[in-house]
């Protein structure tokens, strides 16, 4: 299988490996179940999204909130950097805006959201994430950024 990334020289094992790329393959195989065998049951999501709990389980809550919003969603790794322990990705969330989220309705927009995430690991699986998504970008793309002065464009609150 061709992988649109490189991993090269990378001190990654492969189980740490296979942990990454599973928990970015629960998305785009809509298996939340993934995130069982990627992370470690303590694991912590830096920071947490409004209505996430800890854990796995966490994420596991709000995965329909995602997949509602984009049906079509998928995670494309651009590129994975580490060693022993420690990684680094930057990705794209891409999909069509179907359904609500974050209180915007659908708008039927093609999204493609960068994700830059950084990853520790124990044992081959993943225990602590710091991500940064650019989510400013993506209302602004569904035009729900900036939100109008009356609150009434796409769901937008007023100032």
């Amino acid at each position: 299988m061709t992988k649109p990334y490189e991993a090269e020289g990378s001190a990654l094992t492969p189980q740490e490996m296979r942990s990454i790329e599973s928990l970015y393959r629960a998305f785009t195989d809509r298996n939340p179940d993934l995130l069982d065998e990627a992370c470690t049951p303590d694991w912590q999501d830096i920071p947490l999204l409004p209505g996430q709990g800890p854990g796995p389980q966490g994420l596991k809550d709000i995965f329909p909130m995602f997949l509602q919003a984009f049906p079509d969603m998928k995670i494309v790794i651009h590129e994975i950097v580490g060693s022993a322990g420690r990684a680094g990705v930057r990705a794209s969330i891409v999909g069509t805006h179907l359904g609500e989220i974050f209180g915007v309705p659908a708008t039927g927009r093609a999204v493609d959201v960068a994700l830059h995430e950084f990853h520790h690991l124990r044992n081959g699986r993943i225990t602590h994430t710091w991500h940064l998504e650019n989510w400013f970008g993506m209302l602004n793309k569904i035009d729900a950024w900036p939100p109008s002065a009356d609150g009434a464009k796409q769901g937008g609150r007023s100032r």
